[in-house]
């Protein structure tokens, strides 16, 4: 048996970051299959680049689809 531990995460709770198309803030994660899974919450604009149902809106977004901020 062998196992795979990956790095620990990039970015942390309360972070704020970007991702493609708006700015958020991330509220939690989880390690996933060789990456970090993380719950972002998106920040109000007055024009997002996409349409969202609410007022606030939080994705899953994989590590590697998040740049700092």
């Amino acid at each position: 048996m062998s196992s795979s531990l990956i790095a620990t995460p990039k970015f942390t709770r309360n972070q704020r970051i970007r991702f493609a198309g708006s700015l958020g803030r991330i509220k939690s994660y989880q390690a996933g299959s060789n990456t970090w899974t993380y719950v972002v919450e998106m920040e109000m604009e007055q024009n997002p680049d996409f349409d969202r149902v609410g007022n606030e809106a939080s994705i899953l977004l994989d590590e590697a689809d998040i740049n700092g901020y």
